[in-house]
């Protein structure tokens, strides 16, 4: 009998599970759709991405935790949610899991109408996460299928129509968050935190009409890790070396999904990332040779980093043996080499590698503060979409913890230069919040796609100056899109501007933007840095 047929009245625990864990298959498999849905047509579409390897990290944890309790299983959901969250999305997203924990505490089963009343709580939780909720994003979606859930539970105890009304409720009204944000509109695309939360109820729903999970089509990967979690002994590192490159692409049209699972045979926490030109590679091996001699065959390879984790993990045990506990330390998230450096020599103890397109999750920076041997330790999340994961994270923590709500790494930099030791924690955060807002910094990009935005149109391939989240400058060349920033961002205070130059810029055309900016403006004063980020050709601060 086909499940259509079948009316259930009640869940257990284990179905509960499988019905998430098909959710969030279906949301893995389909997260470069709503990594696509992103307004700007900047490359930072990291929705799809932060909200599947949330969902994929409350997956593992039911598959390896399976509970006949409902109450249980949703606890589950809502503690690996919560722990893997990354971005704005996926915390988000964990507050939605953590409502449907709370509604369903104590029960072994539920009904169509506990079920539908979860979803609710869910979306109550969430809301109250947010300090500024915005209508036509993940929470409107969200309220309007949980709310057609509990009108159906009211008629029907079938949960299966149950989640069916709430699905196709929650599509239409995705449909009209184009109406709801004129930046949706202007895009021509819908909300992506929407339409990830409706992927998973679809995924859920596919489980209770056919009885089978949605198929994962490929391996989960990993994001990279700026740190190794002190509860790791060395006997326990089942791969020894953890091994990162590059690849510049003989052929810009090549997959690498042969070589993708060629190498995930011999490793773990692997990422590849196919950038266009480009594949970025981190996999923890015991045999780096047989990656190497694959991924040459794709390209030319660079940034070969191969570090032994036993080693290290070593000498960090008994260099933390040797220190003492201070008064404060700081945690940032960061991308580039050159970036690192920086911040270091302001005194940083741990960098999270990350940033854009690859939003560290809760623990990552949990873990992070824990590595830290202070008593007060100072957040840098130096992306906006990393906000609601740093203050969670700050919940989290059994130590006093402060973020600082950088935007970029220069306000990062602006704040450590401004930080005393021997003032009190707050007003320390009052200073570094101050200094931090006293720098105005732009970015020069390039658009991944043909659109439209502050009334300029953008093809494919130009270059974009981007002042916060405005597009300030649209341009042919790199060199172009600079100078017409630094054009909009100059005005008489202006005294002394840094230019953080990328991965893909040489010195010697830094210096030749920099030589250029002091002929136009001879009252200021340019400093040139080496900051290797990727995916930005230059971080343009002045003050």
């Amino acid at each position: 009998m086909s499940r259509e047929a079948v009316i259930i009245k009640a869940i257990d625990g284990h179905s509960l599970a499988q019905m998430m864990i098909s959710g969030a298959h279906k949301l893995y498999n389909n997260r470069q759709l709503v990594n696509d849905l992103n307004v700007f047509p900047v490359p930072d579409g990291d929705t799809g991405t932060n909200m599947s390897m949330t969902v994929m990290a409350m997956a593992k944890t039911l598959e390896e935790s399976v509970s006949p309790s409902v109450s249980k299983t949703a606890d589950t959901m809502a503690y690996s949610t919560l722990r893997g969250a990354r971005g704005n999305s996926g915390v988000i997203l964990s507050q939605l899991f953590r409502g449907i924990s709370k509604s369903l505490k104590g029960m072994n089963e539920c009904s169509a109408a506990d079920f539908a009343k979860a979803l609710s709580d869910g979306v109550d939780t969430a809301y109250r996460a947010v300090m500024n909720p915005t209508e036509g994003t993940i929470l409107t979606v969200s309220r309007e299928a949980a709310m057609r859930a509990v009108v159906e539970a009211s008629k029907d105890a079938d949960i299966t129509a149950v989640l069916e009304g709430a699905v196709t409720r929650g599509n239409r009204v995705l449909a009209q968050t184009q109406d709801m944000l004129p930046a949706l509109k202007q895009a021509g695309v819908v909300d992506a935190g929407g339409q990830g939360w409706m992927l998973l109820l679809e995924g859920a729903l596919e489980y209770l009409k056919t009885g089978a999970e949605v198929e994962l089509l490929e391996k989960p990967f990993e994001a990279f890790a700026g740190h190794k979690p002190k509860t790791a002994a060395a006997q326990n590192i089942r791969f020894m070396y953890c091994t990162e490159f590059i690849v510049q692409k003989k052929n810009a049209g090549v997959g690498v999904d042969a070589f993708r699972s060629t190498i995930a045979q011999k490793g773990d926490s692997m990422l590849v990332i196919d950038d266009d030109d480009i594949i970025k590679v981190h996999i923890h091996t015991n045999n780096p040779g047989f990656v190497l001699e694959r991924a040459v065959k794709l390209g030319m390879m660079t940034n070969i980093k191969i570090d032994n984790m036993k080693f290290q993990h070593n000498n960090m045990i008994e260099q933390q043996g040797q220190q003492e506990n201070k008064a404060y330390g700081f945690v940032s998230v960061s991308a580039g080499e050159g970036l690192a450096a920086i911040s270091r020599d302001l005194g940083i103890d741990k960098i999270i590698e990350g940033g854009q397109t690859m939003n560290p999750s809760t623990d990552d920076i949990l873990s992070a503060v824990n590595d830290v041997n202070a008593d007060t330790v100072f957040v840098f999340p130096n992306n906006s979409n990393i906000f609601l994961a740093a203050n969670q994270a700050s919940e989290m923590s059994d130590r006093q913890v402060i973020v600082i709500p950088t935007k970029n790494i220069a306000q990062c930099f602006s704040a450590m230069l401004n930080f005393s030791e021997t003032v009190a924690p707050e007003e320390n955060e009052a200073a570094m919040n101050e200094a931090m807002e006293k720098i105005e910094v732009g970015q020069v990009t390039y658009a991944v796609r043909d659109s439209s935005a502050d009334g300029k149109e953008i093809n494919a391939g130009d270059y974009l100056g981007m002042l916060g989240k405005n597009i300030a400058a649209v341009e042919k060349d790199c060199e172009g899109a600079a100078m017409a920033l630094v054009d909009g961002m100059m005005d008489e205070d202006k005294e002394f501007i840094t230019l953080y130059y990328g991965s893909d810029v040489s010195e010697e055309q830094a210096d030749a933007l920099a030589q250029s900016i002091e002929e136009k403006y001879d009252e200021v004063e340019v400093s040139v840095k080496n900051g290797g980020q990727p995916l930005y050709f230059y971080i343009i601060s002045m003050e």
